[in-house]
Parts: C-alpha cells; sequence; structure tokens
C-alpha cells in the first residue's frame, strides 16, 4: 500500500462577493479534487491558541503538534538548507523586500530569485556598514537562490523576547509601525535600514524598475526561532518517506523527520513551478517509499499577492496538473489525502487559523464523486487537531 499526501498551501478560502459568495474551491469546477471523497472533512490544523502559518500547520500534519515541537520558522527553514543550531544561537528568515516610500509593497522582494537575488544579498553583506554592525551581532547570512535568506547570530539568554512581524502580513503598511521590537531591536532595525540605503539604488533594482517590476530592496527578518528536533516520522509510523517541495521549510520539517528531500529542476514556490516534474518525482519516489509528500505553494502566494485570478489559476493547475495525474498515475494500491494547510484569505491576503478542508482517496474503493470545498466537508467528519490526520490516511 502507497501513500500520498498533497498540500495545497493557503488554497482554502472565505466565501468572496466576486465568486457569488463562494469560496474559490466552490466557485471553481475541480473534477479531480472531486474523487477524493472516501472520506471527507474538516481539520484543525492550526490548534487553537497557535499563530497560523504553514510552519506551525505543516509540522502538525506530519504529526508533530507545534505546542510541543515548534521553537519557530526560521530553524526548520535553516534545516532544510543545511544549517544547524549551536546552543546559544538564534535563526532568522531574512526576506527580501520591496519597500517604496516608507511602504511595504511586496514580501518577496517581486518575487526576485536566481541570480539578481544572490547578488544583492552578495553586495549587502559586503558592504562595510552592513559587515561592522552584523559583526557586531555575530550575524551570518545564508545566502539562497530566492528571496529567502537565513540569519544566524548569537543570543545566549534564552529568555530573550523578540517581536519580529511576518512581511506577508502587513503588505501595504508603513514600516515603521512593524520595526523589531524586544531584545537586539535597534541593532536589527538599524541593519534594515542599512540595506535599503545599499539596496535601493543597486544596477539590478535599477534595471528592475525600468522593466516595470518591483525592487527588491530591503531585508526584513522574522521568524525568530532556537534549534528544533522532531522524533523519527518512520519509528513513528513505520513508514518510508520522501517529501517534493520548491520551500525550505518542507526541506527542514522532512530532513528532521529522517524523511528524503527530493528536489525537482524548474519547482518554485510561483504559479509557473514545474507541476509535471513533482508529479513524475512522486510517482518515482513510491517505488522505494511507502509515502511522499507533494506541496504546492502557488496558492499561497496568489493570495498574499491579493490576486483572485492568480490563485483560482494556481488551485486548477493543482487539481489538472498535480492530483489528477497522481490518481491516474499511480499503479499500486494507494490512499491519497488531499488539504490546504492553512486559509489564506484574499480579504486580509495573510494566514487565518479556521478548519480546513481535506479528503481522502483509496484506490480499492468503487469511483465516487462529490464536491471538494468548505461547504461540503462541513458535512463530513470533524478532526480536532491536524496531528491525527496522517494516522487517519495510514489507517492506524
Amino acid at each position: 500500500m502507497k501513500y500520498i499526501l498533497v498540500i495545497g498551501d493557503g488554497m482554502a478560502d472565505e466565501p468572496i462577493a466576486r465568486l457569488q459568495n463562494k469560496t474559490p474551491l466552490e466557485y471553481l469546477s475541480l473534477p479531480e479534487f472531486d474523487r477524493v471523497c472516501h472520506i471527507m472533512g474538516k481539520a484543525q490544523t492550526v490548534p487553537h491558541g497557535v499563530a497560523p502559518g504553514s510552519d506551525t500547520a505543516i509540522l502538525n500534519i506530519f504529526s508533530y503538534d507545534p505546542r510541543t515541537y515548534y521553537t519557530g520558522r526560521s530553524s526548520l527553514e535553516a534545516a532544510g538548507m543545511g544549517v544547524f543550531l549551536s546552543p546559544g544561537e538564534v535563526s532568522l528568515r531574512v526576506n527580501l523586500c520591496a519597500v517604496e516610500d516608507g511602504v511595504i509593497l511586496s514580501h518577496n522582494g517581486g518575487n526576485i530569485e536566481g541570480e539578481e537575488a544572490i547578488s544583492l544579498m552578495e553586495a549587502l553583506v559586503s558592504d562595510p556598514r552592513f559587515a561592522e554592525k552584523a559583526e557586531k551581532l555575530s550575524l551570518r547570512i545564508h545566502i539562497t537562490p530566492t528571496f529567502r535568506h537565513i540569519g544566524v547570530f548569537r543570543c545566549e539568554d534564552e529568555s530573550a523576547a523578540f517581536t519580529l512581524t511576518p512581511p506577508h502580513d502587513v503588505l501595504g503598511d508603513p514600516i515603521a509601525r512593524h520595526m523589531p521590537k524586544g531584545a537586539l531591536c535597534a541593532e536589527l532595525a538599524e541593519l534594515m535600514h542599512i540595506s535599503h540605503e545599499v539596496l535601493d539604488q543597486h544596477p539590478i533594482n535599477v534595471k528592475r524598475r525600468q522593466e516595470g517590476k518591483l525592487p527588491a530592496n530591503m531585508i526584513w527578518p522574522w521568524a525568530e526561532a532556537r534549534a528544533a528536533q522532531l522524533p523519527s516520522f518512520t519509528e513513528k509510523f513505520g513508514k518510508t518517506g520522501a517529501v517534493i517541495s520548491a520551500v525550505p521549510l518542507l526541506h527542514g520539517i522532512a530532513g528532521l523527520a529522517g524523511l528524503d528531500v527530493i528536489m525537482v529542476e524548474g519547482a518554485n514556490g510561483d504559479l509557473n513551478t514545474n507541476y509535471e516534474g513533482k508529479v513524475a518525482a512522486a510517482i518515482e519516489a513510491l517505488k522505494t517509499h511507502d509515502f511522499v509528500c507533494v506541496h504546492v505553494e502557488a496558492p499561497d502566494e496568489m493570495s498574499h499577492a491579493g490576486s483572485l485570478d492568480k490563485k483560482l489559476t494556481a488551485i486548477e493547475c493543482l487539481e489538472e496538473r498535480v492530483v489528477g495525474p497522481l490518481l491516474s498515475g499511480v499503479k499500486n494500491d494507494f490512499r491519497l489525502l488531499l488539504l490546504s494547510d492553512h486559509p489564506t484569505l484574499l480579504s486580509t491576503r495573510t494566514h487565518d487559523g479556521n478548519a480546513v478542508p481535506f479528503g481522502i482517496f483509496d484506490s480499492r474503493e468503487g469511483e465516487k464523486k462529490l464536491k471538494f470545498c468548505e461547504k461540503t466537508c462541513d458535512q463530513g467528519i470533524f478532526v480536532d487537531n491536524g496531528d491525527k490526520l496522517m494516522p487517519l490516511l495510514f489507517e492506524l
């Protein structure tokens, strides 16, 4: 028996007036999703009282209750990049953002990636003003070919409190309202201001503006964390497994849980990700593994961008180019769990902690179709904590 988990990041939503007061899942025709209905319901993937996000939700979906195992997002992402913290160290997620006239316009620097992202960060860390301030914090930045970077610095005080705001939660707001607060806040804020001075008129950003793109002209530290540890997924469930995602967060959770990480060329967190490559990699992984997770970030990113049309397209791509091909392409007996990790609301352009719809397909059962959406799943079973989903998939 083989097992597949498909996560459409942030695809759940609330009713939208433009969609006849339906959610995107209710509004769209999604026949392949509708096949995933042998078990249907809602799941509270983010425990009550826990901040909603992919970090807390996906940990829980993998059966690691964030109230026990969560130390902060960035340590999970750091692990996914092969960066492991020593005692007394704190990690930070460091975004390249777009800031114009003191207002944050994009949490991902206009979706900057590749050599542009690397060149900008290399220019920043080599700037003498930035380097001097970073050295005082013992801060080192691990650069990636994306808008997502990781910073690690020393803070021996385990009780030190930080208030760092996720940039995707404050799009359109003046940055002055959301600068770091708490321990080392002045130093981190100064690094942010220096980064804007260094990057704003960098030739790459001058060219991006000329091309009608947003600049990636300020770093934004957030998601502070100390070292994380997770029990072995294989020992927990008796299943070997692999994770396919373009997002370091998933890579880190997989690595800490002892699951293989499969990188797919052309896979990214955007609408133009390599859907077909992810499906091919999943089918290949199931030849040697019991379980595979396929994660698609695009619905979440389109929600953060505030684009209803692109969110609808992202969901359709997930249905047509991932779920459909998996349902028809896996030749073993298998079960497939489909869900959103959390809702990402177009009305607020940020995450929500409400329960999400989920469905399980079982190849041993007869063909069945029910509309996969929030309204239908409300009539199914209720899973009161997301850490029960994996045992449900595995029939444990």
